[in-house]
């Protein structure tokens, strides 16, 4: 493994290291080959006055995940440079899964693709919302 490559082990601990996603109980199920994906459990806190995935804890999954994927390809010194995110539909039941794909990539930045889904109970996910991103390589050790 060169140096700033992590495996899925390397990026969980990352992840462990983020106050928020602990907060939030952001878990990391799928990382490697410029893919990753995010879980997060739907406790009544995530949600919104509705009873659905409120639009930030969306957002974070998306910005979370889009950041992992690209570090996959670029290693582990990377921020997000920007990205949008469009809601399809409310999110409800008793998770969200965030799943991020690298579309292209230099040696410097990343553009990722996530899709996010809305799972439940029965198994059932259904697509609430689509992002894409930019994530760069910072020069300094992070």
């Amino acid at each position: 493994m060169s140096t700033g490559e992590l495996d899925l082990a390397q990026a969980r601990a990352v992840l462990a290291a983020q106050p928020f996603a602990q907060h939030v109980g952001t878990e990391l199920t799928e990382f490697g080959a410029g893919t990753a994906t995010l879980r997060i459990v739907l406790r009544p806190e995530l949600k919104q006055q509705f009873g659905f995935a409120h639009g930030g804890v969306l957002a974070y999954a998306a910005d979370n995940a889009i950041t992992f994927a690209a570090g996959t390809v670029l290693g582990a010194n990377v921020l997000t440079g920007g990205f949008s995110i469009t809601y399809l539909r409310p999110a409800s039941g008793v998770g969200i899964r965030a799943v991020a794909r690298v579309q292209g990539a230099t040696r410097s930045q990343a553009v990722v693709n996530c899709e996010l889904h809305a799972e439940h109970d029965d198994g059932d996910a259904v697509l609430c919302a689509t992002a894409q991103g930019t994530v760069r390589v910072v020069e300094r050790r992070l």
